[in-house]
């Protein structure tokens, strides 16, 4: 098969779909692969590491949409992209398409295969390709809420730690999933007063068992919710509906009841957002304010660490991208019931549930498209 690797043209997306270390592997198999030129640049992989690995560099993105079988990129493709892409053509990446209906549309018209990384899910829940930049979104969240949190950038002037002699702040984390469980993690290392809320008892149990003693577990429900944000210094939210929609758990009422210079990370923006008020933003202008409360909304934080984005998201891809190849996309979603479940939009047809949903769309029975 041969397989492209897109440079990301996202504002400030300084990731990229494969190392060269991955590369090496696709080629030990006997596939070609294009990668436009500079594609690792930003990541600290240049046109040579690609190169030696066996790759051969394109300029243009038009070239590698024309000769590829599949393409891969980080994020979603971009509308510039939307032309370039062919009928059959395996699109392979995050797609997000629950919050993107420009793009939904795009890709049903385009007659692809799209696969999402999002929406590949295992028979136990988890989201594989989902889970290593959920990882690193939870970490980073916390670390921009710190910063958001100081008076030169228009917050509450808490340090999150506090001092000796001086209470630590108050952090909020909604969901207790990988963003929430990692989110949760580093803002109890800081020294910070933590509560995670779920609608789980049984993850609330488990996070119960294995975070700190600065960390309590508090049931989700409107209630909580409400009582908790107006506690909160920072507020993170970290819901998620694998493929659909963010349910929005906080309201623009519900900000007046907040401090005056918290801050609310929304880490779901991907998939619309949790806050009512949450608007997506790049890491060029990150933050905005309503009624005193700043958002840091960007749609792609793992972009701001693409080294160990980029390394870690190849660790998780890789392997399914080697299923592709190796056995064309047909017997290896036949395979694998999870990789199918990645498949949302297969020859003009829409075929994931949650999407079709949040649009009032038609959805297709995926394993009467595919037996």
């Amino acid at each position: 098969m041969i397989v492209g690797i897109l440079r990301e043209i996202k504002v400030l997306e300084f990731r990229v779909a494969m190392t060269p270390a991955g590369v090496e592997l696709l080629k030990r198999h006997g596939h070609d692969v294009l990668v436009e030129t500079q594609a690792g640049v930003g990541s600290g992989f240049g046109d040579e590491g690609y190169r030696a690995a066996g790759a051969e560099i394109i300029a243009t993105p038009a070239e590698i949409f024309a000769r590829a079988e599949m393409v891969m990129h980080v994020k979603e493709p971009q509308p510039s992209e939307y032309g370039l892409i062919r009928p059959g053509q395996i699109v392979f990446t995050y797609l997000h398409l629950a919050a993107d209906r420009r793009q939904t549309e795009a890709l049903i018209g385009r007659k692809c295969v799209g696969i999402a990384y999002e929406t590949v899910q295992l028979p136990n829940g988890s989201l594989p390709l989902l889970t290593p930049m959920s990882e690193i979104a939870g970490r980073l969240s916390i670390q921009q809420a710190a910063k958001c949190l100081e008076m030169a950038q228009d917050g509450r002037g808490v340090l999150l730690g506090g001092v000796p002699g001086v209470e630590p702040g108050t952090v909020v984390v909604l969901g207790g999933g990988v963003v929430g469980t990692q989110a949760a993690k580093m803002a109890c290392g800081l020294g910070a007063r933590v509560y995670i809320l779920d609608t789980s008892l049984e993850r609330l149990r488990y996070l119960n068992d294995v975070m700190p003693a600065n960390c309590f577990t508090v049931m989700s429900n409107p209630a909580n919710v409400r009582w908790l944000i107006t506690e909160a210094d920072a507020v993170i939210g970290a819901v998620l509906v694998a493929g659909a929609k963010a349910p929005r758990l906080v309201t623009r009422d519900m900000l007046k009841s907040m401090k005056w210079g918290s801050v609310l990370v929304d880490v779901a923006i991907d998939q619309g957002g949790c806050f009512e008020t949450s608007q997506a933003t790049t890491h060029a202008r990150p933050t905005f304010a309503v009624d005193g409360v700043v958002h840091y909304c960007v749609a792609n934080m793992p972009g701001a660490v693409p080294k160990t984005s980029t390394l870690a998201l190849t660790n998780a891809t890789l392997p399914y991208a080697l299923a592709i190849a190796d056995r064309g996309w047909r017997e290896a979603v036949g395979a694998d019931r999870a990789l199918k479940l990645g498949i949302n939009v297969l020859d003009g047809n829409l075929t994931y549930r949650a999407v079709a949903e949040a649009f009032g769309m038609n959805c297709a029975d995926i394993d009467q498209l595919i037996p």
